[in-house]
């Protein structure tokens, strides 16, 4: 389905839904590899005596505990596994948390009166509002970025208990009997949340078409743009011509293309025909398949 993209809450050039969900899928592709390595690096274990130099016992005990226990041994530790490790444990929670959280608040502007591309789904009966009962709140969406902000904090407390004092001290325990807990089950229940979020997720491809049309062809500014240049224009110039044209129909004086279906620099470069092929969203889709070849291992990949 065919979007406006937008930076800085602006519109910019024509996406696709599909190619913002793809950077999602990879995204979540990430955290998912990250979480296997910090399983790894977490689940250690230590049996190396009191300051770590197995004093009064020797690896070989270490070694057959660790392994009844489905842990690695540590290759050098003090009185306790390093705290490094479960900080990083905490961080990549964290980071899986921001991007949960960078997820939601998509679906929240996307689901915003003035935009309506995408909402939540909304059962029969459901209420929106105690107050106001027009109201469909994405209240999921919002909830998830609240969770977020407590796995965040927790990773830096995780952070604080990397410095121990010497061979160890005890500040660390009462932190981690709080926020490893905390942070695992809450992680949990949001991957849950959001999954079935974007599982049940409204999409009003009319919508997008219609918010992708609203600014009236301001959207194909860049290729134009281009055209000129290709044809021989200063860049310069080029830009000041397109952005005249483009300012001008922000001002509601006339639309994009009529602007520039008649601006004199543009048309003395540009047949009409050129100018046409400019406003052509698909053009801006052509290398989609190529991206999803990419990221799913599928797609046409028509780009050569």
């Amino acid at each position: 389905t065919i979007m406006v993209g937008r930076s800085h809450g602006m519109h910019g050039e024509p996406i696709s839904f599909g190619f913002k969900l793809a950077i999602w899928y990879e995204e979540a592709r990430r955290h998912r590899d990250r979480l296997r390595i910090v399983r790894k690096e977490i689940a250690i274990g230590k049996l190396s005596g009191a300051m770590g130099t197995f004093a009064h016992s020797g690896p070989e005990v270490e070694e057959y505990v660790c392994k009844k226990l489905g842990l690695q041994t540590d290759p050098v530790s003090n009185q306790i596994v390093q705290r490094d490790r479960h900080a990083a444990y905490a961080s990549a929670l964290a980071l899986l948390a921001a991007s949960i959280e960078k997820f939601a608040t998509e679906i929240r502007h996307l689901q915003r009166t003035e935009v309506l591309e995408a909402e939540e789904y909304f059962s029969e009966g459901q209420k929106g509002s105690s107050a106001m009962p027009h109201k469909r709140n994405p209240i999921a969406s919002e909830n998830l970025c609240g969770l977020a902000r407590v796995v965040r904090a927790n990773s830096l407390a995780a952070m604080e208990s990397v410095a121990l004092w010497h061979e160890r001290d005890i500040s660390h325990s009462s932190v981690e009997r709080v926020i490893m807990p905390d942070s695992t089950i809450l992680i949990d229940y949001m991957l849950v949340r959001i999954t079935d979020l974007v599982r049940n997720l409204i999409v009003y491809p009319q919508r997008m078409k219609q918010n992708l049309e609203m600014t009236g062809g301001l959207v194909y500014s860049q290729r134009l743009l281009l055209a000129l240049i290709d044809k021989g224009a200063q860049r310069k110039e080029a830009y000041e011509a397109v952005q005249r044209c483009a300012m001008s129909a922000w001002k509601g004086r006339s639309g994009f293309h009529d602007l520039v279906s008649k601006d004199p620099f543009i048309t003395k470069r540009l047949t009409h025909a050129q100018i046409q092929v400019c406003f052509d969203p698909r053009y801006y889709l052509r290398h989609v398949d190529t991206i999803y070849r990419r990221v799913f291992g599928t797609g046409k990949g028509r780009a050569k």
